[in-house]
């Protein structure tokens, strides 16, 4: 329920690792007043996850935003409905009334992302949630800033940069301040002292990790790094991956999952190349400093691969060659396992607000624009 200005709202994350469903609620003003609230992580079972990966072989037919091929639309019904169930779990476990939440921000899945065709699709029917629910939806995020001339990715630095504004008197000394994300994909959002954030995708994070760790060995993610702890790097491939034509590029820029594969490492032992794809991640992370006006001062890493310690060591060796800090979410008083699904519930408020989401220099768009779509239960409102 709105007060003070303030709403509440909870955001829904299945991100490119394509695990599960992250949970996080805040209440915020859209623009630098953030409380924070409890959150959730619903794991994706083997079967269903199998049925996502191959929703990216079946999305690669997709030619408009609407389309869904084959089993597509059964896949995003069940995937509608599983958000479903996570939201009422969440209520249920945090003793959350409905009526207390103004509105969910509802990511979805991507399963194709071109933005050279204004194509993205998400995977996600927001009036399903919202009649499941009971509470206003907001969906479809990404699509206003690709038919705005975007690469429609990432979104989650208008939040970082109001993480960072908000806590002003923590950063004080330490601007520019460069958020890390590393997911599926990792990208980075530079913020600094004033103006508007700087952001683009730095490369592959986890998903060619997790890509080969279960081709290889069945499992799906490298836990801590254990398998990467027994190889070596092989600077060679490293050297190969880096040689992208991407990294060249300056930002905005973003990535399919698809667009990095394993070709590089086919051969190698288990361990070294679970190791060899670490120091990958992490050297693509730091060539983001070539397309940046500063080198950052202090660089915060969040997402899923600030806990494999080959990407955390290989970044801190090449932060402190820089100068720079380099600090896990959590030594900076936030969370790094839900930073963009509470991005996605900012986001959520900011789009009712009308207020930008994307701006030329986080996505390349022409102009800062709003986006998302809005979808109301029977007779509720915002």
């Amino acid at each position: 329920m709105m007060r003070d200005g303030l709403q509440t709202a909870i955001g829904l994350m299945s991100g490119t690792s394509m695990d599960g469903i992250d949970v996080a609620m805040l209440t915020t003003d859209g623009v630098d007043r953030l409380e924070f609230h409890a959150n959730l992580f619903v794991p994706y079972d083997p079967a269903f996850r199998h049925k996502l990966e191959s929703a990216l072989q079946t999305a690669k037919l997709i030619t408009r935003r609407d389309e869904r091929p084959g089993d597509l639309f059964d896949i995003e019904t069940e995937l509608s409905d599983r958000h479903a169930d996570a939201v009422e779990t969440f209520l249920a476990q945090n003793g959350v009334e409905r009526d207390d939440v103004d509105l969910i921000g509802f990511h979805g899945q991507t399963v194709l992302h071109r933005p050279a065709q204004a194509l993205t699709v998400q995977l996600g029917d927001g009036s399903r949630l919202a009649r499941r629910t009971q509470i206003p939806v907001v969906f479809d995020m990404r699509a206003n800033d690709v038919q705005n001339g975007g690469q429609g990715a990432p979104l989650v630095p208008a939040y970082h940069a109001a993480l960072a504004r908000s806590r002003r008197e923590n950063f004080a000394e330490k601007f520019p301040v460069c958020f890390v994300n590393i997911g599926g994909i990792s990208n980075i959002s530079y913020v600094p002292g004033e103006g508007d954030p700087i952001a683009f995708d730095t490369g592959p994070g986890n998903a060619l990790i997790d890509q080969w760790v279960s081709r290889e060995g069945g499992i799906p993610y490298d836990a801590g790094g254990a398998i990467a702890s027994e190889g070596g790097v092989i600077q060679a491939v490293v050297d190969r991956y880096l040689a992208s034509s991407f990294f060249d590029k300056a930002g905005p820029k973003s990535l399919d999952r698809n667009d990095f594969t394993l070709a590089e490492v086919d051969g190698l032992e288990l361990a070294d190349g679970a190791r060899t794809l670490a120091s990958v991640s992490a050297g693509a992370i730091m060539r983001a400093v070539e397309h940046l006006p500063e080198r950052p001062k202090l660089w915060i890493l969040c997402g899923g691969g600030r806990k494999n310690p080959h990407i955390v060591g290989d970044m801190r060796d090449a932060a402190l060659g820089m100068g720079a800090e380099l600090a896990l979410a959590e030594d900076v008083g936030l969370n790094g396992d839900f930073t963009e699904a509470e991005a996605w519930a900012y986001l959520a408020v900011r789009a009712v607000l009308d207020l930008p989401l994307t701006y030329p220099t986080t996505t390349g768009c022409k102009h800062a624009v709003s986006g998302g779509i809005l979808t109301r239960p029977a007779g509720k409102g915002v």
